[in-house]
């Protein structure tokens, strides 16, 4: 006698030993809900998968309400007979469409109806059977393609929202680094910025460079500690700050102090902090004042005629203060540089010295980086060729690709 079908709700494991090829995937268990109200039919679904040697477990639902209460984040795979209670053809289909999330949706219906086929699939199902034109072999092989298509769909659909994301992300960051604000032809501004993040285009260092009414040339970099997004995020502010205040007219220690403030109320934790180097060039362009919260001091290059690449030195560090963010009331003092004719100034995050020399714990350090610069001065680097020529060799020192935050910034002037 034929095993009774089975009620609303039940659970039935169809395995058979057959041998039949799977598509790939398809030795995994199919966790399948069926929506249908006749018994008779379910009874003919069961048999013919049970004879088709799909690994399945079918819970069965004999309406759209039902149908809810059972569907689980494991159902893959969902069957549909557009006549059952509840569902009125192409309307009740998009209410199974809506709930099913990532399960794909075969309809399975008594309705031999092309047209409705062609809605239905158009409706966003993935496929359309008609009950009388099916047999084990084909429910079986549809629903293992229509899973594997909407696995694909799935899929490319991540991939597109991936691909706007970083769009849109790689829009903002470019949008948010800094345009230099420079109206005087003698000098030449070059940069180079590099994060630490993997494919992304902002890190916690930060830059900018500004030329107020009257000719002076503000330079400043920065960098906060550690490497998220969230100091990313408040590099920007500090940048925007800086900026502002320098066009209003601030400058020197009354301006680390604001920074200091800004700093303060904008980070997520106490133990956040900023070291800054912030230089203003005379309109002269001979001289120039530095101040340093806890930052490596500047190259200087010096133009010397006949003198090859001329004079290559790091910037003295004695007035020296705190970086930002850490003494309540911190006081940074000024030093004064003479510059001459021509010149070179270039800024940089300790990215670029803390890299390893050789296979020791050794790193490069500011020396370092001085005897590098002087080396390639030497070959007649200038400009962007420098910079890139540094952290290249930087990199081969290290013997890999740095993995912290990087900027650097080289202002120059030929008499």
């Amino acid at each position: 006698m034929p095993s009774p079908a089975p009620t609303s709700g039940s659970l039935v494991s169809t395995t058979s030993h057959q041998t039949h090829s799977l598509a790939p995937g398809a030795e995994d268990m199919i966790d399948l809900l069926l929506i249908d109200d006749d018994p008779a039919d379910v009874l003919m679904v069961e048999k013919m998968l049970a004879d088709s040697g799909l690994d399945i477990q079918i819970t069965v639902a004999a309406d759209l309400t039902a149908a809810r209460r059972r569907l689980t984040r494991r159902t893959q795979c969902i069957i549909v007979d557009l006549s059952t209670p509840g569902i009125d053809r192409l309307d009740g289909l998009r209410h199974v469409l809506a709930m099913s999330g990532p399960a794909a949706v075969v309809v399975l219906t008594g309705l031999d109806d092309a047209h409705l086929g062609v809605r239905a699939v158009a409706a966003g199902a993935e496929d359309y059977l008609v009950k009388q034109e099916v047999d084990g072999p084909l429910l079986a092989r549809a629903i293992r393609y229509s899973i594997e298509r909407k696995r694909a769909e799935e899929t490319e659909r991540r991939l597109v929202e991936a691909r706007i994301l970083g769009r849109e992300n790689a829009r903002l960051e470019r949008g948010l680094l800094p345009v230099p604000l420079i109206d005087d032809p003698s000098l030449r501004h070059h940069t180079r910025y590099r994060p630490g993040r993997r494919r992304a285009l902002l890190g916690g260092d930060f830059y900018d460079t500004v030329q107020t009414e009257g000719g002076a040339v503000h330079l400043m970099i920065g960098d906060v500690c550690g490497h998220g997004p969230d100091e990313a995020a408040l590099g920007v502010q500090l940048r925007m700050a800086w900026r502002t205040l320098v066009l209003a007219g601030h400058t020197g220690e009354q301006l680390l102090g604001t920074l200091d403030t800004v700093l303060g109320h904008e980070r997520r934790s106490e133990e956040i902090f900023t070291t800054l180097c912030m230089i203003t060039i005379a309109p002269s362009r001979r001289t120039a004042r530095m101040h340093l919260a806890g930052h490596p001091a500047p190259l200087l290059f010096r133009e010397r005629p006949g003198n090859g690449g001329g004079e290559v030195a790091a910037l003295p560090e004695y007035a020296h203060g705190p970086a930002l963010g850490l003494v309540p009331s911190a006081e940074w003092p000024t030093t004064e540089i003479d510059l001459g004719e021509s010149w070179g100034l270039m800024l940089y995050t300790d990215g670029l010295i803390e890299g390893r020399v050789g296979r020791g714990s050794a790193r490069l350090g500011t020396d370092g980086l001085v005897r590098l610069a002087r080396g390639a001065r030497a070959r007649g680097a200038t400009g962007r060729s420098l910079i890139d020529e540094l952290v290249t060799e930087v990199e081969r020192l290290n013997g890999d690709a740095l993995t912290d935050d990087l900027a650097v910034l080289l202002l120059s002037r030929r008499a």
